[in-house]
């Protein structure tokens, strides 16, 4: 791999959409392109932002927030600027979008309080608040990407199912129509907490409810984003050089262990 390649970062709504530590989804990905030599630079994508920002990034990464801040970031991501963010993905950008940005990326959000929050239509799915009285989705969850062809690629790199760990906190639920599930319930609420799957998958984005935070839980999803963002910009097999996960890797038994879930 030559040292000279370069990745942007797209960071949707820094400020609106980080409401659960999923900043740590965009320090997981710089450090492993800096670890391996690349030159990577961080570009915010805020309500003063222009539709052709998005020209220049190379993977994209969305957060959680609340429903006050989800309505501000749609009102903003509209026109242009959302015609250039779905180019982008059409085009096969990957990208990683966890808690409240999957929602948007649907076709609506209905809030618990309030008026319905129209999405951007991107993926085939609708989420809805049950309800103010109604518990929340929360705690440790266990699931097995089972979405094509990423569950593929992943169990070639890792010689395993790949096995996701996080933490999920959300009100709404989501039901997926004609788009593929990123993977099965093993432990947790998932989707709905009804029909057993979580996330969603499109193109090269993940869709998720999964904290965590997700990529440093779980680097070979990292991995396979800065990989496919590469082989995307580029155009050309890449291949990345080996890190240490070792101790990623004894935390994740430890943590499978804790939850009783035998992978």
């Amino acid at each position: 791999m030559f040292k000279t390649q370069e990745l942007r970062i797209g960071w949707l709504y820094p400020t609106l959409m980080s409401t659960y530590g999923d900043r740590g989804n965009v320090i997981c990905l710089q450090r492993r392109c800096q670890w391996r030599g690349l030159n990577v630079t961080i570009v915010p994508v805020t309500q003063q932002t222009e539709a052709s920002i998005f020209k220049e990034i190379d993977v994209i990464v969305g957060g959680g927030a609340q429903d006050r801040q989800q309505e501000i970031v749609m009102r903003d991501l509209r026109g242009a600027k959302a015609e250039a963010f779905k180019e982008k993905v059409e085009e096969g950008t990957p990208g990683v979008f966890t808690c409240g940005s999957p929602q948007l990326l649907g076709h609506y959000y209905e809030p618990a309080l309030g008026r319905r929050i129209e999405g951007l239509g991107l993926l085939d799915l609708v989420s809805k608040h049950p309800g103010a009285n109604v518990s929340r989705c929360i705690g440790d969850v266990v699931f097995e990407i089972t979405s094509s062809p990423l569950a593929e690629t992943l169990r070639k790199q890792l010689g395993k199912p790949p096995i996701i760990i996080g933490f999920e906190n959300h009100g709404g639920r989501t039901y997926l129509g004609k788009v593929e599930p990123l993977g099965k319930m093993i432990k947790g609420y998932g989707n709905n907490g009804e029909d057993g799957y979580e996330g969603a998958f499109y193109r090269h984005v993940i869709a998720t409810y999964c904290h965590g935070p997700l990529l440093p839980k779980n680097p070979f999803i990292a991995d396979w984003l800065i990989q496919t963002a590469l082989q995307e910009k580029y155009q050309a097999e890449i291949s990345l050089d080996p890190l240490d996960d070792s101790l990623v890797e004894q935390a994740r038994k430890a943590m499978l262990k804790r939850l009783e879930v035998n992978c």
